[in-house]
Order: structure tokens, then C-alpha cells, then sequence
């Protein structure tokens, strides 16, 4: 991966850093970081599926929320490109939290619930369920489509389409993003509050995550610039990035627990071997349905903690990086 371009940017402001060339140092990083993921991947090595997903996101997450700093069209274009290849392998990252999730909590049922069956019956659910997702990994990775990705991240760093804007100083940059980011997780934290429990409620906190997120991203690529200002504000979001996750979590582990239980989840009722002990009976839908109700209850406590944690991001000081 070529080092990006510094001309067009120039160097502006007291840290003689211009916000064109700290994005453009942030993308650089994280393109660096996917591309030497590809074999670590390939080679099905524990979290490597999960380090590249974040290194998608990271990259989407700087060219839209800079998108002002770039021309029209190929950093629209790679957003475009980085949000269909993280969502392949989100496929197989979501998998692999969820089964880990359900086999740990399975392992700490209590006796009546059979634990060890339990855990047995849902490791191989999710062995078949990974089994399932992978090759679709493997063949994005191999696609065209993935290395014009690669392609275009390397033109763009070559030759950045970069407007005049770009050549701003990057610390009040940062600050005014930072704050803007900070407003639009609020709004979205409000709505998912009014909203109470229920799917409408589930759907709009989740909203609240991606935005914390994003907002995190955005003083990690502020950083360099800003220092301890933005690392404070990125740990402020990604605490409530975190308890959304747990909540996001719970919900989507308690979707499969049902699924499960009915028997209608995806080769739930034909787990055989003898890490399974059989074919699952009412005595496993009776165990799987009290995991159901742990993830209720982890679910609305993280709901609950929502407003303590939001309130030490929400500070209009935070953002001001300088």
C-alpha cells in the first residue's frame, strides 16, 4: 500500500498539520492493516475475521465522515465497495460472537438445565453455522470485486482527490467534528430512550451504537493531532458503544435461542454425536428457553445502565480537543 500523498493538503495551524493529511494518514493505516490481514483470514485464525471487519469499518467510517474533504466519486465509491465487504465478513464475525456468547452461558446453567448437552448441542450448531459462512469469506476474498477494493484505497492514496477544505488546520477540525458526531449520538440516544423496550426500541438503540461509533472513530483519527483530549472522548464513546453492543448482543443471541427452542433454527433439531448426546428433546427447548430469558434480562439491564454511561459522553466539553 502506498504512503499517501502529503502535497495537495499542505501543513497549516499551530501543529502544522492539515486535516486533509491526518485522514489521509488514517486511511493509510488501516488499508495497511486489511491488506496484511488477507493470509491470517484465509488461514481461518482466531480473530483475524474480526480485526478485518474493524479495519472496514474504520476506513468507511473516515471517508464518511470526512466525505466533505474528498470529490465526488471514488471515495463515495469505496465506501460503497468497504461497506459490502465488511458485511461478508460480518456474517461470519456475528457467528462467531454468538457462539461464544451461548456456549459460555450454556457451560454456567445450572444442573437441571444439563449444561455440558447444552454447550455440546450448541457447539455444533455453530460448527455447521460457521461451516456454512465461510466459503463466502473465502470467495469475496478471491472476488474482482474485493481487489478493485484494493485497488481503489491504493489509487486514492496515490493521487487523494482532495478539495481546497482539506488544507484547513486539523486541530479546529477535529473539535467541530468531534462536536458534531457528539450531537448526532445524542439524538439518536434520545430517540432510542423514548422509544422504551420492545423492537422499535431495539432497532433505534442499536442506531444509538453505530453512531457512538462512529463518533469513536473520529477522534481516533484525531489522535495524532489532539492527544489526550481525543482519546479521552473516544473512551467516552466507546463505553457506550460497548453497553449497546451487550444490549445489541443479548437481543440477537435471544432471536436465536427462540429459533432454537422452536426448532426452526437452522439445523437446530438435528445436532447428533456424541459431544450432543442425541437429538434435542423438550429438556433442551426447557434449557435453551432459560437462556432466552438471560439474554431478556442482560438486554434490559444495559438498557437500563444507558443514561449513567451516556452522561459522561455527552459533556459539551469533550469535544473540544484544543
Amino acid at each position: 500500500m502506498p504512503a499517501p500523498a502529503t502535497g495537495a493538503p499542505g501543513r497549516s495551524g499551530a501543529s502544522g498539520t492539515t486535516i486533509g493529511a491526518a485522514v489521509l494518514a488514517r486511511l493509510a493505516a488501516q488499508a495497511e492493516v486489511l491488506a496484511a490481514l488477507d493470509p491470517a483470514v484465509r488461514a481461518d485464525e482466531p480473530d483475524a475475521v474480526h480485526r478485518m471487519r474493524v479495519a472496514c469499518r474504520r476506513l468507511r467510517s473516515a471517508l464518511q465522515t470526512h466525505r466533505r474533504l474528498f470529490a465526488e466519486g471514488p471515495a463515495r465509491e469505496l465506501a460503497t465497495e468497504l461497506k459490502w465487504f465488511g458485511a461478508v465478513l460480518g456474517q461470519a464475525r456475528d457467528r462467531e460472537v454468538l457462539a461464544e456468547r451461548l456456549l459460555a452461558e450454556a457451560r454456567a446453567l445450572p444442573p437441571p438445565c444439563r449444561p455440558e448437552r447444552t454447550a455440546g448441542l450448541l457447539a455444533a450448531w455453530s460448527r455447521r453455522e460457521a461451516e456454512r459462512v465461510r466459503p463466502e469469506v473465502v470467495a469475496a476474498l478471491d472476488s474482482p470485486r474485493r481487489q478493485a477494493l484494493a485497488a481503489g484505497l491504493a489509487g486514492l492514496l496515490a493521487d487523494p482527490p482532495l478539495r481546497g477544505r482539506a488544507g484547513r488546520a486539523a486541530g479546529p477540525e477535529f473539535s467541530r467534528i468531534a462536536a458534531r458526531e457528539q450531537r448526532r449520538t445524542a439524538d439518536r440516544v434520545r430517540t432510542a430512550l423514548a422509544a422504551g423496550p420492545g423492537p422499535g426500541g431495539d432497532t433505534a438503540l442499536h442506531e444509538a451504537r453505530k453512531a457512538a461509533k462512529r463518533a469513536r472513530y473520529a477522534a481516533e483519527t484525531a489522535e495524532p493531532v489532539a492527544g489526550r483530549a481525543a482519546r479521552r472522548y473516544a473512551a467516552r464513546m466507546k463505553a457506550v458503544q460497548e453497553l449497546l453492543g451487550e444490549h445489541q448482543d443479548a437481543v440477537v443471541a435471544a432471536a436465536a435461542l427462540r429459533e432454537l427452542a422452536a426448532g426452526t433454527g437452522e439445523g437446530a433439531g438435528s445436532a447428533k454425536g456424541p459431544d450432543t448426546g442425541g437429538e434435542p428433546g423438550r429438556e433442551d427447548a426447557f434449557a435453551y428457553g432459560v437462556l432466552y430469558a438471560r439474554q431478556l434480562a442482560a438486554a434490559s439491564a444495559a438498557r437500563e445502565r444507558l443514561p449513567e454511561v451516556w452522561a459522561r459522553a455527552a459533556g459539551r466539553r469533550l469535544s473540544r480537543f484544543g
